[in-house]
């Protein structure tokens, strides 16, 4: 069995492949991944053996972070507790992807393991990959696999926070979809700023970024993934959710490097 670990700036998302079936995913905060390393190779067998899997399953562990930080422990966790030394995604591996960008050693492993599982999941399609976490981020990759990157914006828990803690008079709350765009009070002008102000954003960078293709836009397949990816399930905005597109993508580059 494969254990995937999608580092990102809020949370570990971890995953658990059985050939190419994905049997198991948990979450872990980055913040407490940057205690010992010893706390967090304790959670992983924890997580796995209240789940009904034996850790000692374990035959290889993939990883794709965004917090080089932590890297450090997480590779001695694994080769403490897993007695594997880890495969992370990062530049100079084998990805399948021809890097069309300035700086490629920039481009987030997260960013790259999503584009590849996008490419083999909707093959010889140009792909729009959006990926609403912490961050909102935007990946082109062309039908022949050239990756060109895209665009980056604050992510939708990001922009609330960043209006509450900065006026005094507004608060956070709860991110939903309104039922009308025109609020009746503070909390529900904030929601409907948030989220209509983030759906119009995604509209237009996404209708900029396939007119810059020159193609014809029933040859962009949209996928979205990351945990608001539902939020925004409107009708054309997205082609397919693929919730787990980053894990499947590590494990893909996991199997092209072994």
């Amino acid at each position: 069995m494969l254990l995937t670990l999608d580092v990102g700036n809020s949370h570990i998302h971890a995953g658990v492949f059985d050939h190419d079936e994905l049997i198991l995913q948990f979450r872990y905060t980055t913040a407490s991944a940057h205690g010992s390393s010893d706390q967090i190779g304790i959670f992983l067998r924890q997580a796995l053996s209240e789940n009904a899997l034996d850790p000692n399953k374990i035959t290889g562990v993939a990883i794709a972070s965004v917090v080089p930080a932590i890297n450090y422990s997480l590779r001695s966790a694994i080769l403490k507790y897993f007695d594997l030394e880890p495969f992370f995604l990062q530049p100079g591996v084998k990805t399948g992807l021809k890097m069309q960008v300035a700086t490629p050693k920039e481009v987030g492993a997260d960013r790259i393991a999503g584009c590849i599982a996008a490419v083999e999941l909707f093959a010889n399609k140009d792909i729009l990959v959006i990926d609403l976490g912490t961050a909102t981020v935007f990946d082109v990759v062309r039908k022949d696999k050239t990756y060109l990157s895209g665009a980056i914006l604050p992510g939708v828990r990001i922009s609330l926070e960043a209006l509450s803690s900065n006026a005094a008079q507004l608060s956070s709350v709860s991110i939903v979809k309104p039922m009308m765009a025109i609020g009746k009070d503070t909390d529900t002008n904030l929601q409907s700023g948030i989220y209509y102000g983030h759906l119009g954003a995604l509209k237009e960078l996404k209708s900029v970024m396939i007119q810059e293709l020159k193609t014809d836009p029933s040859n962009v397949i949209t996928v979205a993934t990351g945990g608001f990816s539902q939020l925004f399930n409107v009708p054309g905005l997205f082609d397919a959710i693929v919730p787990d597109l980053v894990l499947q993508g590590i494990k893909m580059a996991f199997d092209k490097n072994k």
